[in-house]
């Protein structure tokens, strides 16, 4: 009986890993089908400067909204195309241009930042899905949020 036991936790076990690796080779396949459907024609690649990639917004009092602006140049011979920006968390919204930025122009992304609820030292990225070979880039800012007095 013990045998019929130990045998049937044995196949079991072989049974499970075998789906795991199916699921993992899956998730695998997918990921990479994602990343290829998604990553811009190599035609349409450019290349980007940061002018300011990191920011400090210093201190701020509890409730109050900041803005941070993030300024590049298309340092490339194709249009910058910013597909989507996204924040690491819901205190923060950031907007893109809509349009393409030409070869050699500059543009901004910008975010704001609600401190409402984050008292002490607050550290948010943006990360932006563009045309480039990275085809990401993530922006930083931080600073610290004073309670209200």
């Amino acid at each position: 009986m013990k045998l019929l036991i130990v045998l049937s936790t044995f196949l079991a076990f072989l049974t499970a890993c075998g789906n795991a690796d199916k699921k993992t080779a899956d998730a695998a396949t997918t990921t990479t089908e994602q990343t290829e459907a998604t990553a811009p024609a190599a035609a349409d690649v450019t290349t980007v400067q940061w002018l300011d990639s990191s920011q400090n917004f210093g201190k701020v009092t509890d409730g109050e909204k900041v803005m941070i602006t993030f300024h590049f140049k298309n340092t490339g011979t194709k249009p910058l195309i910013i597909s989507n920006v996204q924040a690491s968390c819901g205190c923060t919204v950031p907007s893109k241009p809509e349009e393409p930025i030409a070869p050699g122009a500059e543009g901004k992304i910008t975010a704001e930042f609600n401190s409402e609820g984050r008292v002490g030292k607050a550290s948010k990225n943006v990360n932006v899905s563009l045309n480039t070979k990275e085809g990401f880039a993530t922006l930083l800012f931080e600073g610290e949020v004073l309670p209200k007095k």
